[in-house]
């Protein structure tokens, strides 16, 4: 079994059912998993912030950093390795609010909330969400079976 690691600001995608693809401290960050049953592609997005307009240099070397430019490249890719739109299952995680205890900046709320505007704009239903909390997450997509599951290291583990 092979394990595909999504790093900040990163996105992988796979057609290979021993693969599993995984994501680690995701604090107010956001990934956005999906998953084709009937092709059995999918992929993982781990985005920081939501906007792309913060830094249009940066958006453009790193895509996969901002929701409005990640969100469409993950599907794209998808799309490309041949999954469809009307059968791919998604779910969003994480949006929590780590180094923000006070609320000032709300970075994991608004990363949420753009993920959410997206997928309403596009005709997108969200099937499942992991979403807000205090605490880091652990995400992990079994490309065999499309589970997707959500875990930390104080014994926070759920199947989405």
């Amino acid at each position: 079994m092979a394990q595909i690691i999504v790093g900040i600001a990163d996105f992988k995608i796979s057609n290979k059912i021993d693969d599993s693809i995984v994501t680690y401290a995701l604090g107010s960050c956001v990934a956005i998993v999906v998953y084709d049953w009937d092709a059995k592609i999918g992929g993982m997005l781990h985005y920081m912030l939501s906007d792309s307009m913060i830094d249009a240099r940066k958006a453009a070397e790193k895509p996969a950093m901002f929701a409005d430019t990640g969100i469409p490249l993950l599907f794209k890719s998808c799309y490309k390795a041949g999954a469809e739109k009307r059968r791919m299952n998604v779910k969003v995680i994480g949006g929590a609010r780590i180094l923000d205890r006070d609320g000032h900046f709300e970075i994991g709320q608004k990363n949420i909330v753009a993920a959410r505007k997206i997928f309403w704009k596009n005709n997108v239903i969200v099937d499942a969400e992991d979403t807000g909390g205090d605490f880091n997450r652990t995400v992990r997509l079994d490309m065999a079976t499309g589970r997707t599951h959500v875990y930390n290291a104080q014994g926070y583990d759920r199947e989405l």
